[in-house]
């Protein structure tokens, strides 16, 4: 079986089209088979753009496991300045990114394929990512701590999990490697955890 965090370009293509709304702007988004969350943007994702703020002091954001490109489309849609760039595993998300990214008149970003960081070279002033839990504890594990260097000081890594999928043992391995991690917002099961770069 295929999963979404698994590079599957040869599975069936049925594209959907359904539109978002990010504190007013109206976006529109194409999905398929083999993504995660084919039909809407998940709850999860949802509170995560609910609860991040972006001033300009931060200038740059890397999206890890960027899928169809939820965070990037809708976090450079709100805060222009960013420069934005979108990793993944799967190259039918990184299309889907690239095909949204246009759609919605998203430019100055950079979206490509890499396992978590293995093609990063830059660092970042935020790093978001909804990770696929399904992939197992040492990827998720792996996007938290090497988050670490790839971020510029006083840069955030900002993640949503689940607490039934991992939350606390999520905190206590951002506690580890940073020295600190916030629940910013707990919502229906999900917490928002920020650690910062100090």
């Amino acid at each position: 079986m295929k999963h979404y965090y698994t590079d599957n370009t040869d599975l069936i293509s049925e594209p959907v089209v359904f539109q978002f709304d990010y504190r007013g702007h109206i976006l529109k988004f194409t999905s398929d088979h083999g993504v995660f969350s084919k039909a809407m943007i998940d709850y999860g994702s949802r509170v995560l753009l609910d609860a991040i703020q972006a001033d300009e002091t931060k200038a740059t954001l890397l999206d890890v496991g960027c899928g169809y490109g939820t965070f990037g489309v809708c976090l450079k849609t709100v805060y222009p300045w960013l420069k934005v760039e979108m990793v993944d595993v799967n190259e039918r998300a990184l299309d889907l990114c690239r095909k949204n990214a246009e759609t919605n008149n998203i430019q100055d970003v950079t979206i490509y394929k890499s396992y978590i960081y293995e093609n990063v070279e830059k660092s970042f002033d935020l790093i978001v990512s909804n990770p696929p839990i399904r992939a197992g504890k040492e990827v998720v594990h792996q996007i938290l701590e090497k988050a670490y260097e790839h971020l510029n000081e006083n840069g955030e890594l900002w993640i949503v999990i689940q607490k039934k999928q991992g939350a606390p043992s999520a905190k206590s391995k951002m506690n580890e490697v940073f020295g600190n991690c916030e629940i910013v917002k707990k919502d229906k099961g999900y917490y928002i955890l920020k650690s910062k770069k100090e």
